[in-house]
Protein backbone atom coordinates (compact mmCIF):
# COMPACT_ATOMS: atom_id res chain seq x y z
CA UNK A 1 0.00 0.00 0.00
CA UNK A 2 1.14 3.66 -0.79
CA UNK A 3 -0.04 6.34 1.57
CA UNK A 4 0.50 9.47 1.74
CA UNK A 5 0.59 10.84 5.43
CA UNK A 6 0.28 14.91 5.55
CA UNK A 7 1.68 16.91 8.43
CA UNK A 8 3.75 13.66 8.59
CA UNK A 9 6.88 15.80 10.84
CA UNK A 10 4.25 17.25 13.35
CA UNK A 11 3.95 15.47 16.40
CA UNK A 12 1.26 12.95 16.49
CA UNK A 13 2.36 12.34 12.60
CA UNK A 14 5.66 11.35 13.39
CA UNK A 15 4.61 9.24 15.68
CA UNK A 16 2.07 7.63 13.30
CA UNK A 17 4.80 7.10 10.63
CA UNK A 18 7.09 5.55 12.93
CA UNK A 19 3.89 3.00 13.79
CA UNK A 20 3.29 2.34 10.48
CA UNK A 21 6.77 1.87 9.44
CA UNK A 22 7.66 -0.87 12.14
CA UNK A 23 4.24 -2.67 11.39
CA UNK A 24 4.26 -2.18 7.52
CA UNK A 25 8.20 -2.82 6.32
CA UNK A 26 6.48 -3.41 3.16
CA UNK A 27 4.47 0.01 2.62
CA UNK A 28 5.28 2.93 0.78
CA UNK A 29 4.88 6.44 3.64
CA UNK A 30 5.34 9.39 1.79
CA UNK A 31 5.10 12.20 4.05
CA UNK A 32 4.33 15.68 2.72
CA UNK A 33 5.04 18.29 5.39
CA UNK A 34 5.76 22.05 5.23
CA UNK A 35 8.42 22.30 7.95
CA UNK A 36 6.47 25.24 9.44
CA UNK A 37 7.47 26.16 13.30
CA UNK A 38 6.20 23.06 14.77
CA UNK A 39 7.63 20.66 12.28
CA UNK A 40 10.62 19.03 12.79
CA UNK A 41 12.80 16.46 10.27
CA UNK A 42 14.45 15.62 13.08
CA UNK A 43 11.35 13.72 14.66
CA UNK A 44 11.78 11.51 10.98
CA UNK A 45 15.42 10.38 11.58
CA UNK A 46 14.88 7.20 12.59
CA UNK A 47 12.92 5.89 9.80
CA UNK A 48 14.42 8.20 7.04
CA UNK A 49 16.56 5.62 5.82
CA UNK A 50 14.29 3.07 5.13
CA UNK A 51 13.15 2.09 1.95
CA UNK A 52 9.85 2.54 2.07
CA UNK A 53 9.79 6.41 3.24
CA UNK A 54 9.88 9.66 1.31
CA UNK A 55 9.64 12.81 2.65
CA UNK A 56 8.16 15.95 0.18
CA UNK A 57 8.43 19.43 1.93
CA UNK A 58 5.42 21.58 0.61
CA UNK A 59 2.03 22.52 1.73
CA UNK A 60 -1.50 20.92 1.68
CA UNK A 61 -2.85 24.13 -0.04
CA UNK A 62 -0.58 23.18 -3.10
CA UNK A 63 -3.26 21.55 -5.42
CA UNK A 64 -0.42 20.97 -8.21
CA UNK A 65 2.39 19.66 -5.96
CA UNK A 66 -0.87 17.34 -4.12
CA UNK A 67 -1.99 15.57 -7.78
CA UNK A 68 1.56 15.35 -8.37
CA UNK A 69 2.30 13.11 -5.61
CA UNK A 70 -0.58 11.23 -5.60
CA UNK A 71 -0.37 10.55 -9.44
CA UNK A 72 3.67 9.19 -9.06
CA UNK A 73 3.94 7.44 -6.22
CA UNK A 74 0.11 5.75 -6.79
CA UNK A 75 -1.32 6.89 -3.40
CA UNK A 76 -3.95 4.60 -2.40
CA UNK A 77 -4.63 6.27 1.08
CA UNK A 78 -4.57 9.79 2.27
CA UNK A 79 -4.00 10.14 6.36
CA UNK A 80 -4.41 13.98 6.60
CA UNK A 81 -2.59 15.24 10.23
CA UNK A 82 -1.48 18.45 8.59
CA UNK A 83 -2.64 21.21 10.54
CA UNK A 84 -2.32 24.43 12.36
CA UNK A 85 -3.18 23.97 15.67
CA UNK A 86 -2.12 25.60 18.91
CA UNK A 87 -5.41 27.40 20.36
CA UNK A 88 -3.56 30.39 21.97
CA UNK A 89 -1.84 30.70 18.12
CA UNK A 90 -5.80 30.60 16.93
CA UNK A 91 -7.09 33.53 18.88
CA UNK A 92 -4.10 35.41 18.08
CA UNK A 93 -4.79 34.82 14.33
CA UNK A 94 -7.60 32.93 12.95
CA UNK A 95 -6.87 33.53 9.34
CA UNK A 96 -4.03 31.43 9.45
CA UNK A 97 -5.90 28.25 10.57
CA UNK A 98 -8.59 28.77 8.03
CA UNK A 99 -6.17 28.97 5.68
CA UNK A 100 -4.32 25.60 6.57
CA UNK A 101 -7.57 23.80 8.17
CA UNK A 102 -9.93 24.31 5.97
CA UNK A 103 -8.64 25.69 2.03
CA UNK A 104 -5.97 22.84 2.94
CA UNK A 105 -8.31 19.70 3.47
CA UNK A 106 -10.25 20.82 0.80
CA UNK A 107 -7.47 21.23 -1.74
CA UNK A 108 -6.38 17.74 -0.29
CA UNK A 109 -9.93 16.06 -0.78
CA UNK A 110 -10.33 17.58 -4.26
CA UNK A 111 -7.23 15.94 -5.31
CA UNK A 112 -8.04 12.84 -3.86
CA UNK A 113 -11.09 12.82 -5.66
CA UNK A 114 -9.98 13.64 -9.04
CA UNK A 115 -7.15 10.92 -8.37
CA UNK A 116 -9.57 8.70 -7.60
CA UNK A 117 -7.82 7.66 -3.86
CA UNK A 118 -9.43 4.45 -2.80
CA UNK A 119 -9.64 6.03 1.39
CA UNK A 120 -8.90 8.80 2.98
CA UNK A 121 -8.73 9.47 7.15
CA UNK A 122 -9.30 13.16 8.45
CA UNK A 123 -8.09 13.48 11.78
CA UNK A 124 -9.74 15.45 13.92
CA UNK A 125 -10.01 16.46 17.45
CA UNK A 126 -12.67 16.63 20.45
CA UNK A 127 -12.45 20.14 20.40
CA UNK A 128 -15.08 20.31 17.57
CA UNK A 129 -17.24 19.33 19.79
CA UNK A 130 -17.24 22.45 22.32
CA UNK A 131 -17.17 21.91 26.21
CA UNK A 132 -18.82 19.28 28.73
CA UNK A 133 -20.05 20.43 32.17
CA UNK A 134 -18.94 18.12 35.04
CA UNK A 135 -20.54 14.58 33.71
CA UNK A 136 -20.77 13.24 30.64
CA UNK A 137 -19.31 12.30 27.29
CA UNK A 138 -18.93 13.05 23.58
CA UNK A 139 -20.01 10.35 21.05
CA UNK A 140 -19.78 10.39 17.46
CA UNK A 141 -23.09 12.34 17.43
CA UNK A 142 -22.27 15.00 20.19
CA UNK A 143 -23.67 18.05 17.51
CA UNK A 144 -20.40 20.14 16.37
CA UNK A 145 -19.99 23.24 18.92
CA UNK A 146 -16.44 24.51 18.71
CA UNK A 147 -15.67 27.79 20.86
CA UNK A 148 -12.43 28.44 19.53
CA UNK A 149 -11.12 29.18 15.88
CA UNK A 150 -8.73 26.37 16.08
CA UNK A 151 -11.70 24.14 16.99
CA UNK A 152 -14.18 26.19 14.51
CA UNK A 153 -11.50 25.15 11.39
CA UNK A 154 -10.83 21.53 12.21
CA UNK A 155 -15.19 21.36 12.27
CA UNK A 156 -15.38 23.12 9.15
CA UNK A 157 -12.68 20.47 7.46
CA UNK A 158 -15.18 17.86 9.26
CA UNK A 159 -18.03 18.63 7.62
CA UNK A 160 -16.16 19.44 4.49
CA UNK A 161 -14.65 16.02 4.61
CA UNK A 162 -18.26 14.25 5.25
CA UNK A 163 -19.75 16.58 2.51
CA UNK A 164 -17.31 14.47 -0.27
CA UNK A 165 -18.46 11.39 1.58
CA UNK A 166 -22.06 12.37 1.18
CA UNK A 167 -21.77 14.26 -2.61
CA UNK A 168 -19.43 12.40 -4.13
CA UNK A 169 -19.25 8.58 -2.36
CA UNK A 170 -15.43 8.96 -1.41
CA UNK A 171 -14.35 6.58 1.08
CA UNK A 172 -14.00 9.12 4.06
CA UNK A 173 -13.10 8.74 7.67
CA UNK A 174 -12.95 11.20 10.70
CA UNK A 175 -11.26 10.85 13.69
CA UNK A 176 -12.07 12.87 16.81
CA UNK A 177 -8.93 12.56 19.10
CA UNK A 178 -8.79 13.25 22.75
CA UNK A 179 -5.41 15.20 24.38
CA UNK A 180 -2.30 13.18 22.80
CA UNK A 181 1.04 13.00 24.88
CA UNK A 182 4.43 11.63 23.68
CA UNK A 183 7.43 11.99 22.30
CA UNK A 184 8.43 14.60 19.32
CA UNK A 185 5.56 16.76 21.26
CA UNK A 186 6.08 20.58 20.42
CA UNK A 187 7.20 21.99 23.73
CA UNK A 188 4.30 25.17 23.49
CA UNK A 189 1.81 22.05 24.63
CA UNK A 190 1.04 21.40 28.30
CA UNK A 191 3.10 18.27 29.09
CA UNK A 192 6.22 19.19 27.42
CA UNK A 193 5.94 22.94 28.66
CA UNK A 194 5.72 21.68 32.64
CA UNK A 195 9.07 18.97 31.54
CA UNK A 196 10.74 21.53 29.84
CA UNK A 197 10.83 24.39 32.16
CA UNK A 198 10.48 22.15 35.39
CA UNK A 199 14.30 20.91 33.84
CA UNK A 200 15.43 24.74 34.06
CA UNK A 201 13.70 25.34 37.42
CA UNK A 202 11.60 28.15 35.65
CA UNK A 203 8.25 29.02 36.79
CA UNK A 204 5.22 26.89 35.34
CA UNK A 205 1.81 29.24 34.72
CA UNK A 206 -1.50 27.65 34.56
CA UNK A 207 -4.15 29.13 33.61
CA UNK A 208 -6.75 30.29 35.69
CA UNK A 209 -7.56 27.36 38.53
CA UNK A 210 -6.22 24.63 36.90
CA UNK A 211 -8.72 22.30 37.11
CA UNK A 212 -9.85 22.89 33.34
CA UNK A 213 -9.93 18.64 32.68
CA UNK A 214 -8.92 16.60 29.67
CA UNK A 215 -9.11 13.10 28.41
CA UNK A 216 -5.44 11.92 28.05
CA UNK A 217 -4.50 9.70 25.21
CA UNK A 218 -1.11 8.27 24.50
CA UNK A 219 -0.06 9.06 21.00
CA UNK A 220 0.99 5.54 20.56
CA UNK A 221 -2.39 4.07 20.83
CA UNK A 222 -3.43 6.68 18.63
CA UNK A 223 -1.57 5.94 16.26
CA UNK A 224 -2.61 2.12 16.52
CA UNK A 225 -6.55 3.61 16.76
CA UNK A 226 -5.49 5.39 13.00
CA UNK A 227 -4.37 2.01 11.59
CA UNK A 228 -7.23 0.40 12.79
CA UNK A 229 -9.89 2.82 10.57
CA UNK A 230 -7.70 3.07 7.40
CA UNK A 231 -7.81 -0.75 6.87
CA UNK A 232 -11.23 -1.12 8.58
CA UNK A 233 -12.94 1.90 8.98
CA UNK A 234 -16.50 2.27 7.64
CA UNK A 235 -16.79 4.65 4.35
CA UNK A 236 -18.42 7.77 6.18
CA UNK A 237 -18.18 6.84 9.76
CA UNK A 238 -16.56 9.13 12.85
CA UNK A 239 -14.83 7.28 15.10
CA UNK A 240 -14.12 9.32 18.35
CA UNK A 241 -10.69 8.24 20.39
CA UNK A 242 -9.94 8.46 24.11
CA UNK A 243 -7.76 7.26 26.21
CA UNK A 244 -10.96 7.75 29.26
CA UNK A 245 -7.90 9.19 31.50
CA UNK A 246 -9.00 12.34 32.70
CA UNK A 247 -6.93 14.95 34.30
CA UNK A 248 -7.40 18.36 35.66
CA UNK A 249 -4.26 20.42 34.13
CA UNK A 250 -3.74 20.62 37.77
CA UNK A 251 -3.38 17.00 38.17
CA UNK A 252 -0.71 16.79 35.24
CA UNK A 253 1.53 19.82 36.52
CA UNK A 254 1.59 18.41 39.85
CA UNK A 255 2.37 14.57 38.83
CA UNK A 256 5.02 15.41 36.66
CA UNK A 257 6.60 17.60 39.40
CA UNK A 258 6.86 14.97 41.40
CA UNK A 259 8.42 12.87 39.15
CA UNK A 260 11.12 15.48 38.55
CA UNK A 261 11.46 15.59 42.17
CA UNK A 262 10.51 19.76 41.67
CA UNK A 263 8.40 21.81 44.26
CA UNK A 264 5.20 22.87 43.11
CA UNK A 265 6.36 26.50 44.90
CA UNK A 266 7.09 26.56 40.71
CA UNK A 267 3.60 26.81 39.96
CA UNK A 268 1.99 30.56 38.68
CA UNK A 269 -1.22 31.29 38.20
CA UNK A 270 -2.39 33.16 35.20
CA UNK A 271 -5.37 34.95 33.77
CA UNK A 272 -7.67 32.20 31.97
CA UNK A 273 -7.36 32.50 28.57
CA UNK A 274 -10.59 33.46 25.92
CA UNK A 275 -12.92 30.76 25.60
CA UNK A 276 -11.05 28.26 27.64
CA UNK A 277 -13.43 24.98 27.54
CA UNK A 278 -14.01 23.60 30.88
CA UNK A 279 -13.88 19.46 30.55
CA UNK A 280 -13.45 17.34 27.60
CA UNK A 281 -14.12 13.46 27.33
CA UNK A 282 -14.22 11.01 24.66
CA UNK A 283 -16.74 8.28 24.32
CA UNK A 284 -14.53 5.93 22.13
CA UNK A 285 -17.18 2.75 22.39
CA UNK A 286 -17.60 2.68 18.54
CA UNK A 287 -14.24 1.82 17.76
CA UNK A 288 -13.98 -0.31 20.45
CA UNK A 289 -17.37 -2.13 19.18
CA UNK A 290 -16.22 -1.63 15.52
CA UNK A 291 -12.78 -2.35 15.21
CA UNK A 292 -11.41 -3.77 18.35
CA UNK A 293 -9.43 -1.01 19.39
CA UNK A 294 -8.28 -0.49 22.62
CA UNK A 295 -5.68 1.76 24.48
CA UNK A 296 -2.67 -0.02 25.77
CA UNK A 297 -0.73 2.50 27.25
CA UNK A 298 -1.21 2.78 31.47
CA UNK A 299 -1.80 7.12 31.70
CA UNK A 300 0.89 6.91 34.54
CA UNK A 301 2.96 4.62 32.83
CA UNK A 302 2.88 6.84 29.78
CA UNK A 303 3.79 10.09 31.39
CA UNK A 304 6.70 8.51 32.92
CA UNK A 305 8.06 7.42 29.70
CA UNK A 306 7.23 10.90 28.23
CA UNK A 307 8.83 12.87 30.93
CA UNK A 308 11.91 10.51 30.83
CA UNK A 309 11.73 10.88 26.53
CA UNK A 310 11.97 14.80 27.54
CA UNK A 311 15.30 14.18 29.74
CA UNK A 312 16.79 11.99 27.70
CA UNK A 313 16.04 14.58 24.56
CA UNK A 314 17.60 18.11 25.93
CA UNK A 315 19.41 18.74 22.82
CA UNK A 316 16.18 17.98 20.46
CA UNK A 317 13.59 20.18 22.75
CA UNK A 318 16.60 22.83 23.00
CA UNK A 319 16.68 23.73 19.96
CA UNK A 320 12.80 24.27 19.63
CA UNK A 321 11.38 28.07 19.21
CA UNK A 322 8.26 27.54 20.57
CA UNK A 323 6.99 31.05 21.00
CA UNK A 324 4.00 32.32 22.77
CA UNK A 325 3.69 28.92 25.06
CA UNK A 326 0.12 27.01 26.31
CA UNK A 327 -0.36 27.76 29.93
CA UNK A 328 -2.64 24.52 29.66
CA UNK A 329 -4.54 22.88 27.59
Amino acid sequence: MNVLVTGGAGFIGSNFVHYMMRRYPDYRIVVLDKLTYAGNLDNLADVASLPGFVFVRGDIGNGGLVEELLSAYRIDAVINFAAESHVDRSIADPSVFVVSNVLGTQTLLEAARKAGVGKFVQISTDEVYGTLGSEGLFTETTPLAPNSPYSASKAGADLLARAYYETYGMNVNITRCSNNYGPFHYPEKLIPLIVTRALQDQAIPVYGDGLNVRDWLHVRDHAAAVDLVLHNGRPGEVYNIGGNNERTNLDIVRFVLGQLGKPETLIRYVEDRLGHDRRYAIDAAKIRAELGWKPEVDVERGLQETIHWFVNHRDWWQGTSSGERSYGT
